[in-house]
């Protein structure tokens, strides 16, 4: 049994677990507001962005002279999946399921013969996937010094990835990240990013509008396609910067209350120690008392 003095410690060892958790959760909170309003602003464009370049890229007929990035190899058998996740942890499993939703894709398509690889964007996400897929990570970007993500980080990462496509290192590339939804949920996503999926007819409106391009729809492509990979990216490193905060805080909170929970458990059992100290002090000077 442990005794009054170890108890003591205990529970002030909780209590300044407590107060970090606290300030933790408040620091959070505080940043939250912040990559909410970022990560909502820069939605519309990315969704609007993505949206053009599927319907540009669902009007033209693929020939030699079309953009790689909407042609692709002509292969279908090398993958790599783009993993952006936190750099840092006590964020509850957020990173862990953004890794999950990754293992799923890979191994779906590893059962279909595919060649699998990975980009690591955040570093938590690079030991789980070099346990379950040894030697498979060929690329990595470090943001562990990027406090608030910028254009241009999403830019370097976007031009690393066009560059290992157009020589060959892989056919096809998706992108996995958490979605931010609120503080309580942030949902997995594992999007094709490249080559870009053409957006499909919406069958029983009849003809859509006669839209003119000019200088054409190929050219356009041309100039949009490595910009929309940057700012899928882009979005991805925004998202997961709110849905990090949001994932903290809700589990500072927890821990927080968890440490109430225990500082209460821990209190009770002292003071029912100590009364039972002070009772057996009380029974041996009635007993030395009588004894006299």
């Amino acid at each position: 049994m442990a005794s009054l003095k170890d108890l003591k410690l205990r529970i002030n060892s909780v209590k300044s677990t407590q107060k970090i958790t606290k300030a933790m959760k408040m620091v959070a909170a505080a940043k939250l507001r912040r990559a909410t309003e970022r990560a909502e602003a820069g939605r519309p464009y990315a969704t609007r962005l993505q949206s053009v370049v599927s319907s540009l890229a669902s009007r033209i007929t693929v020939g030699p002279q079309s953009p790689k990035l909407i042609a692709g190899t002509g292969k279908d058998e090398t993958h790599l999946i783009i993993v952006a996740t936190a750099d840092k942890g006590l964020a509850g499993a957020f990173s862990g399921n953004i890794v999950k939703a990754a293992r799923a894709k890979a191994e779906e398509l590893i059962a279909d013969g595919r060649e699998v690889y990975f980009y690591v964007v955040g570093r938590k996400s690079r030991p789980i996937l070099n346990r379950f897929f040894p030697g498979k990570i060929i690329g990595q970007h470090d943001t562990s010094a990027i406090k608030n993500p910028a254009y241009s980080d999403a830019q370097a990462i976007a031009d690393d990835i066009i560059d290992r496509f157009e020589s060959g290192r892989f056919d096809v590339a998706h992108l996995a990240y958490a979605e931010f939804k609120s503080t309580l949920s942030q949902v997995p996503q594992v999007d094709q990013l490249i080559p870009v999926v053409p957006a499909e007819a919406d069958e029983g409106k009849g003809a859509s509008a006669a839209v003119e391009y000019e200088p054409g729809e190929e050219e356009i492509l041309a100039d949009l396609l490595p910009k929309n990979v940057a700012i899928q990216i882009y979005r991805a490193m925004l998202e997961n910067q709110a849905g990090f905060y949001g994932s903290q805080m809700t589990a500072m909170d927890n821990a927080t209350r968890n440490a109430g929970d225990m500082i209460n458990k821990l209190s009770i059992r002292y003071n029912r120690q100590r009364q039972a100290a002070i009772t057996t002090e009380l029974v041996e000077i009635i007993s030395g008392a009588e004894a006299l």
